[in-house]
């Protein structure tokens, strides 16, 4: 009984810490910009909890914006526009000559700042000054191309590093190509590596407290490595497969689908655990292939609101590193929580009464997400 009542408590305060998360919460935005012969212009793309942390307290409105709360709030997203952004043309700072701010379709809000460039043509720079306001982790994929479509620069911002530079070679090249009316090859200029996308992929799993759950309701009822092996590997493949099906936009499935049935998966782990009495299901591999196919529709959702995917340009190397970086923290996470399952699942106690407790915590946790997208949403 001693052992079970702690087991109990340690479940409700897991479960109460499960309230105050959010699950699946990557702190994404973009800002797409093109370098024409005499202007800069600058569009900035925010999700609605993210606009929400930039308003007064007395603006913001939880979940979804219906069209009455953001022209209310359109008149101080007028005026906070101009300091989304610093830009400096050489040493000068420039500020925008014409600023609109728009609700589009999916409650995202959009910033387009348009900035006009002196003579000389000398390097510019684009400084997000947000960032740091936003929350912990917060990323920001700015992409810079010429009139013709040539990707100039990139970068994935953070607030520690939230300024990008276009030197005048690539300046110089777009007045050139404006000219003479053809496509002139420019390298781009940013900071957008491959290894910034594996760190994404690793950060996104280690915050995605939705998909860490679906994972450890599998494995706690685990009892071979051959088990482990095969779970693992189904629900890699899974996600891989829908993740780059979404991302290059051939299969594409809404966020008010795809968030609910991750959440539902979670449930139906979580409660089939608990009938099983922490026995391991038969063909639960191909349980996991199937609700993987699901969990990487919500992983791709990370990629498609930083731009990629968006008319093709450099795909693979987003898809790929960051599907790494995912599996890399898949792999870390797993090396720190088994070692610790197979410790307790030695104890005929945790078997029969911790492993179903345990159960109850994930399908709980799962059956509040559910409720926040739909019920709440």
């Amino acid at each position: 009984m001693r052992f079970l009542r702690r087991t109990l408590a340690r479940c409700a305060a897991l479960l109460a810490l499960t309230a105050f998360l959010r699950a699946h919460d990557p702190g994404i935005s973009t800002a797409q910009g093109e370098l024409r012969a005499e202007t800069l212009v600058l569009t900035t793309g925010f999700a609605p909890a993210d606009v929400q942390q930039l308003l007064p307290p007395a603006l913001r409105h939880e979940g979804s914006w219906t069209q009455s709360e953001f022209d209310a709030a359109h008149e101080r997203l007028l005026a906070m526009a101009p300091q989304l952004w610093e830009i400096r043309n050489g040493g000068s700072a420039v500020s925008p000559r014409e600023v609109r701010v728009e609700l589009l379709p999916g409650d995202n809000v959009s910033f387009t700042l348009v900035f006009p460039r002196g003579p000389g043509r000398p390097p510019l720079t684009l400084r997000a000054l947000k960032l740091t306001e936003l929350p912990s982790g917060h990323r920001q994929f700015v992409i810079v191309a010429d009139e013709l479509g040539a990707v100039i620069a990139k970068k994935l911002m953070k607030a520690g590093d939230a300024a990008l530079e276009i030197p005048t070679a690539a300046a110089e090249s777009v007045v050139r190509a404006s000219a003479d009316g053809g496509v002139l090859a420019t390298p781009a200029a940013g900071t957008a590596t491959w290894w910034e996308f594996v760190k994404l992929g690793v950060e996104h799993i280690a915050t995605g407290y939705d998909h860490l759950l679906f994972l450890f309701g599998l494995l706690v009822v685990c009892r071979s490595f051959r088990s482990i092996v095969a779970i693992i590997s189904c629900f890699t493949l899974a996600h891989s497969i829908t993740l780059a099906l979404a991302t290059l936009d051939w299969v594409n499935l809404p966020a008010r689908l795809v968030e609910p049935a991750i959440a539902a998966s979670i449930v139906f782990v979580g409660v089939e655990n608990v009938l099983r009495r922490g026995e391991e299901p038969r063909g639960r591999w191909a349980l996991t292939f199937v609700f993987g196919l699901i969990h990487g529709f919500g992983f791709a959702s990370v990629l498609r609101d930083l731009g990629v995917g968006r008319g093709g340009d450099g795909i693979a190397m987003p898809l790929v590193t960051f599907n790494l970086g995912v599996e890399l923290g898949q792999i870390v996470i797993a090396a720190v929580v088994l070692p610790l399952v197979w410790w307790l699942r030695k104890n005929d106690k945790f078997v029969a009464r911790g492993v179903p407790a345990l159960s109850v915590v994930v399908a709980l946790a799962g059956l509040y997400w559910l409720l926040e997208r739909t019920v709440f949403a």
